[in-house]
């Protein structure tokens, strides 16, 4: 197992974009970082460097891939081995009907032998590794003995790394919100798949939302994934990096700083300043002042300036003023 799958970052629908992963690895310099889901159709009939450009910091750096055609995802993944991805990752747990309608997604967890193929497809095309993310099961059955199948069938294809959402996929009557939080988290269930596949990399996503919850489950399991608690509250990715001896940045401020460095390069080639402050609302969270950070950085008429000295006078509000009421 490499170690930088210890900690993770989740791939994020709309979130998860290259600014947002500059973001983290700042945070969390040990954690790999997954790209949103890019679907097969849009790399292959799309904008190829809009979905894929990335900053090299980002590195080790994860292309999470939506599809079901075994041809199309292995033309995806050299595609991706190619833009400089460490890994590829495949889609098997997004529950929304749009993702449903392409029969991929969590869909696909009813189909072992057609994802261990795609499996086998991508791996003969990279070199890079090929890992799978899914759930525990599918609408309300919770028989351990089908992720159990699922899980093996991914071995027996190669595949030695799985990211385990550890609840179930609801695929009609939930929304893909809903699916976030209603089916229960069963995250003995995933210890349980690290028990019975000790050879194979077992990352628990789903639920964790403390440094010390992040720590039990890591003496359980291979690694850990977050997502929304690390976006809403980013800080708690540098507490994890920190305890598993990574080298987290010492402050808050730093990591500010440095988002204002990289505001600045970026709104120069073009990018509009939201596309960045949206993503780093969160770092100040549980903070006396982050209600004035997030007011600022927010601020329609001040984004509209598309000017990254923003960050820096939110950050002298932060440090200097009291928070308003």
């Amino acid at each position: 197992m490499t170690a930088s799958h210890r900690l993770c970052t989740a791939p994020m629908m709309d979130w998860s974009d290259r600014h947002c992963r500059y973001y983290f690895r700042l945070l969390a310099p040990s954690a790999r970082v997954y790209t949103e889901m890019v679907t097969t159709g849009a790399l292959l009939h799309g904008d190829i460097p809009r979905h894929l450009r990335f900053n090299a910091a980002e590195h080790p750096v994860a292309l999470q891939l939506g599809g079901s055609e075994a041809d199309e995802l292995a033309r995806c993944a050299r595609i991706g081995e190619q833009w400089g991805y460490d890994e590829i990752n495949l889609n098997c747990g997004c529950p929304s009907e749009r993702v449903q309608r392409g029969a991929f997604g969590a869909c696909l967890m009813a189909e072992p032998e057609l994802v261990a193929q795609c499996v086998r497809a991508m791996r003969e095309a990279v070199a890079i590794p090929v890992t799978v993310k899914h759930r525990l099961g599918l609408d309300h059955d919770e028989d351990y003995a089908f992720v159990r199948g699922f899980v093996h069938a991914l071995a027996d294809a190669g595949c030695a790394t799985v990211i385990v959402h550890a609840r179930n996929a609801v695929l009609k009557g939930l929304s893909p919100k809903d699916n976030r939080s209603i089916p229960p988290l069963r995250h003995d269930a995933v210890y349980r798949l690290k028990r019975d596949f000790p050879a194979m990399t077992v990352v628990l996503n789903g639920g964790v939302t403390r440094c010390d919850e992040a720590l039990h489950h890591l003496e359980r399991v291979d690694g850990v994934m977050l997502g929304r608690s690390a976006y809403h509250e980013s800080w708690l990715l540098a507490e994890i990096d920190n305890a598993l001896g990574g080298k987290a940045p010492a402050s808050r401020t730093a990591v500010a700083r440095k988002m204002f460095e990289y505001a600045q390069s970026e709104v120069a080639a073009g990018t509009p300043l939201r596309n960045i402050t949206r993503h780093i609302l969160g770092l100040f969270h549980g903070r006396p002042r982050a209600r004035a950070w997030r007011q600022l950085l927010s601020d329609a008429s001040a984004l509209a300036r598309n000017d990254p000295g923003l960050i820096l006078h939110a950050l002298d509000t932060v440090e200097t003023a009291e928070e308003p009421v």
